[in-house]
């Protein structure tokens, strides 16, 4: 009595056996998941940070009409249903269509049709794939205004840039600096160059490192705002050499987050008399929160991708050379440390940077931040929808704000 027999040992061995494969199982399997979670925080922590080239991921149904009276066929899409004129960049990038009006929109068949305004480059007809963009101009001789080719020295080596010198016959003595976005190129602030002409400001559309332009191969990285400053001081030294006396800096999307570095950090903010900026970056925690939304990101995840950026320890993993500060690019939070004029122009429609962070500051620095209400645009695409509106808006704040 009270002794095992030789069945119930074997009994006791399968069992033991198998709650240890169990346990086996479940303890693997929290690894596969746990280096899987790691591993999609890696991609999304890269993708956050390294320079890429954007993708022709629009199809080009099918290009009808002759030279001069073009119409384009597309699939339609949140954005190429929206009115305005926009720019249909293919062949990687070397050509480039203003697109203009729609003129036909089939919501059963998913396409539409919209005039084609202009052909800047390349044979659009022999097109399959494209991308869709608000930069609508490739170089400044297409704005039938003055430029120059000019070179801005960096401590990363030389940075190409425009100068608009401007047409008026007495210029003003505050220049603009143009600071362009994440992933696009200093053809993208083109769309300012007119409106400053015709007011007499002078202005230098800059690159900055991580350019498609500046890149050195495969160890760039963006620094999202806290790094790229540094080159706006350098475009503020060129202006002041050459007779500004103050600089307006203007910044889309990430070149807002620049602009407002250089004008709380830089060695030249004392010469920044205000900023305009274009759907810009006002807090890039709201900014990653809604792209971990879009992507479908779980929080842990979306969290571990967030301590990558911005921890030493992820440096061999990122590549960045220093963590990012996302607290010192917060200016929702920072809003009592503004000292300078703002425009904001930011459309409620703005999927991609959420006009949220804008709209909070502009309530909180009511004294100082212009916010005019746009809500049917794409991100940084105010211009393309209603460049009138956009040239006014502009134009207005300068001269009253800055008392030009």
């Amino acid at each position: 009595m009270g002794q095992d027999t030789s069945r119930d040992l074997g009994l006791r061995e399968k069992a033991l056996r198998a709650a240890v494969t169990t346990a086996g199982v479940a303890a693997g399997a929290a690894v596969l998941v746990s280096v899987a979670s790691s591993g999609l925080a890696v991609y999304f922590a890269r993708r956050i940070v390294v320079p890429e080239n954007q993708p022709e991921d629009l199809d080009i149904l099918h290009v009808s009409g002759f030279d001069d009276e073009l119409v384009v066929h597309l699939p339609a899409t949140k954005d190429t249903i929206l009115p305005g004129t926009y720019g249909l960049a293919f062949d990687n990038g070397r050509g480039l269509a203003q697109v203009g009006e729609v003129l036909e929109y089939d919501p059963v068949s998913r396409t539409v049709a919209r005039r084609v305004a202009s052909v800047i480059s390349g044979d659009l007809a022999a097109a399959r794939r494209g991308r869709w963009t608000g930069t609508v101009f490739t170089h400044p001789s297409q704005l039938d205004v003055p430029y120059e080719d000019i070179v801005l020295q960096s401590d990363v080596g030389e940075l190409p840039a425009w100068l608009l010198p401007t047409a008026a016959p007495a210029p003003l003595d505050t220049w603009a600096v143009l600071v362009h976005g994440r992933g696009a190129t200093r053809a993208e602030v083109l769309r300012a160059g007119r409106v400053l002409d015709s007011i007499g400001m002078p202005s230098i559309a800059m690159s900055y490192r991580n350019d498609a332009e500046v890149r050195d191969g495969g160890h760039s990285r963006y620094g999202l705002g806290d790094t790229e400053w540094f080159d706006v001081d350098v475009a503020i030294d060129y202006a002041r050499a050459n007779g500004a006396r103050q600089v307006v800096v203007f910044g889309w999307s990430m070149g807002g987050a620049i602009a407002f570095q250089a004008a709380s950090r830089g060695r030249n903010r004392g010469f920044i008399a205000g900023l305009v900026l274009d759907g810009p970056v006002v807090d890039w925690h709201d900014v990653l929160d809604n792209q971990a939304r879009l992507n479908y990101l779980p929080t842990p995840i979306a969290r571990l991708t967030l301590d990558m950026i911005t921890r030493p320890w992820a440096r061999s993993i990122t590549g960045l050379e220093t963590p990012i500060d996302l607290e010192r690019l917060d200016w929702v939070t920072r809003a009592a440390e503004l000292d300078k004029p703002v425009l904001l122009i930011h459309s409620d429609d703005d999927q991609f940077v959420p006009s949220g962070p804008s709209h909070a500051l502009a309530r909180v620095r009511f004294d100082l931040v212009t916010m005019p209400t746009y809500d049917t645009a794409a991100h940084t695409k105010e211009w393309n929808v209603d460049p009138e509106r956009w040239e006014d808006d502009v134009a207005n704040f300068l001269e009253s704000k800055l008392e030009l």
